[in-house]
This record gives C-alpha cells, structure tokens and sequence, in this order.
C-alpha cells in the first residue's frame, strides 16, 4: 500500500504570478530533497480573472531565469480544494478573506499565510507583481524562495518525510 502523498495547494488572486511560481519554486525544492513523489502541488486563485491560461510571460521569464519552470493551467479556488488539500497557503491576507468566504461547514482547515515563514517580512504580504516594474518579479520571486524554504521543512518535520 502507497504513503498517501501529501497535498499542498497556493493561492493568490489571478492565478497567473505568485501561486503558479510559487508553486514551480516548492516543486523544485521537494525534487532536490528527493521527495517529489511524495507530493501533490497545484495553485490556483480565488478570482475568475484568468481561468485556462498559462502564467503571466514575466513570471515565466523571471522563473527561468531563477532554475525554475513553470507548467501550470490558471484555475480558480473550489470548495472541493478544503478537502483535498493538506495545506492551503495564500499570498495575503485578501486571498485568505476570500478562501474564508467558501470555508464548508465543520472545517477547521488552517489557512497559512505564505509569508508566515518568512523572517525578513514575517506574515507580510506577498506583493502582487503584475502592475509593478520588472525587478518587482524578482523580489517576489525571492519572498517566495525564503518563505518556501521554511514551509518544504514545516511540513517535512509535521508529516514525518
């Protein structure tokens, strides 16, 4: 009998800049400790902005630029994700209101805020790169990579990998 994977979804707004890279970026992380198989990553935003498509050009861009490949299909945030993911994490504390709203009866899921492993800006926001300037993508590219570093050992430490 298989180990049940564990499952971690990110959210943002559109679904196009923070979830997907950081999605890309926690993928990249688990495979370098050799325990990709052991996970179920997807991302996903809380509007209906940009279902189908693929992540902005400039996240892509700068995600490459940084080792990381992107391959991910915008979809919007469901009920269904409460149950089927092990850890939620949003970008900030806008997602998290409205992840709140479509809370099913009896769940006290945790809603985690990305930054809430991030020293340098502890439970700050991640800033929404898409109306900045290009360096803007690679602070939050680098956001991502603090915090996630600390949230690949939270959960490898709470389930034991």
């Amino acid at each position: 009998m298989g180990m049940s994977k564990v499952k971690v979804l990110f959210v943002c707004l559109g679904n196009i800049c923070r979830s997907p890279l950081a999605e890309g970026i926690f993928k990249k992380k688990v495979e370098e400790k050799g325990l990709a198989d052991r996970f179920v990553i997807d991302s996903c935003g809380t509007s209906n902005y940009h279902i189908g498509e693929q992540p902005d050009r400039r996240t892509i861009k700068n995600a490459l630029a940084n080792g990381v490949r992107l391959n991910h299909q915008g979809r919007q945030f469901t009920v269904q994700d409460f149950n089927d993911f092990d850890y939620i994490v949003a970008m900030d504390s806008s997602n998290v209101q409205n992840i709140e709203k479509l809370r099913p009866v009896g769940s006290d899921k945790q809603i985690m805020l990305m930054r809430s492993f991030d020293e340098a800006g502890l439970n700050k926001d991640v800033p929404d790169p898409y109306y900045g300037v290009e360096n803007g993508f690679q602070e939050v590219f680098d956001i991502l990579d603090r915090s996630i570093e600390g949230l690949v050992n939270h959960v490898v430490l709470e389930k034991g990998l």
